[in-house]
């Protein structure tokens, strides 16, 4: 079941809103929650929930929508809707992902909505990923450990398991390689090949192997292979 994103419209014409309601019906993922008229009302639907993106007009009475973004402290995803092109650089000067003129076209309402995906997408990576000093719950059959992120040193494919190394002790845990290098640390975590993530910080040399492979020696006193493709990203991300 795709993730639901809490959305709402912005535009003082009932009009306006009724013709973004009907653009986003094919994207059943954006769920419109609410509707404001002004930049008021908008501000106590942003400020009582938590709103994911919104489509906002410019020109409104009393306050325009480019007001309403510097009064926010919180700021959900912004498309911005409108019948005038003037504003655009401002917009995108305030990070907004589109800025689509009414009426609105098809074609150009597809490519926003691709854009928003892309950014909901990338938050929810980034909300998934641990960070280094966090100590994560592991359950090992009918024991549970507690482990220190940093002190995973080595993570090995076993089927349809992984074997997680840390410190002197070893757990096994029913995920797969790709479910752990999703949510552990880039900066820290490299995959060395189809079968095995290091902890970059357990490096003690790097030598060049045969068909431009590397071996790395890990302060564990184990020496890892580094497959072809994998060595050549390694040396980029490292810039060696």
């Amino acid at each position: 079941m795709n993730k639901k994103y809490k959305t709402i419209i912005i535009d003082d014409e009932r009009l306006a809103r009724e013709e973004v309601k009907r653009a986003l019906k094919p994207y059943p993922e954006f769920e419109i929650i609410g509707e404001a008229s002004n930049v008021n009302e908008a501000k106590v639907l942003i400020n009582t929930m938590q709103i994911d993106v919104m489509f906002l007009d410019i020109n409104m009475p009393e306050k325009s929508g480019l007001q309403l973004l510097e009064e926010l402290t919180m700021v959900p995803e912004v498309v911005f809707t409108t019948a005038y092109d003037q504003y655009a650089v401002k917009a995108f000067e305030l990070n907004a992902l589109d800025y689509l003129v009414k009426p609105l076209r098809h074609e150009r309402f597809v490519k926003a909505i691709e854009k928003v995906r892309k950014a909901m997408a990338e938050k929810d990576k980034n909300e998934r990923v641990i960070s280094i000093h966090q100590k994560v719950f592991v359950k090992d059959n009918e024991k549970c450990h507690l482990i220190k992120v940093a002190d995973i040193w080595l993570i090995e494919s076993m089927e349809n398991y992984a074997r997680i190394n840390y410190d002197t002790n070893v757990v096994l845990i029913k995920k797969s390689l790709n479910q752990l290098e999703e949510i552990l640390p880039s900066q820290q975590f490299f995959r060395i090949n189809r079968s095995q993530i290091i902890n970059i910080d357990y490096i003690e040399h790097i030598y060049p192997y045969f068909k431009n492979k590397l071996q790395i020696v890990i302060k564990k006193d184990k020496t890892f292979e580094v497959s072809s493709r994998q060595s050549s990203k390694f040396k980029n991300w490292i810039s060696l």
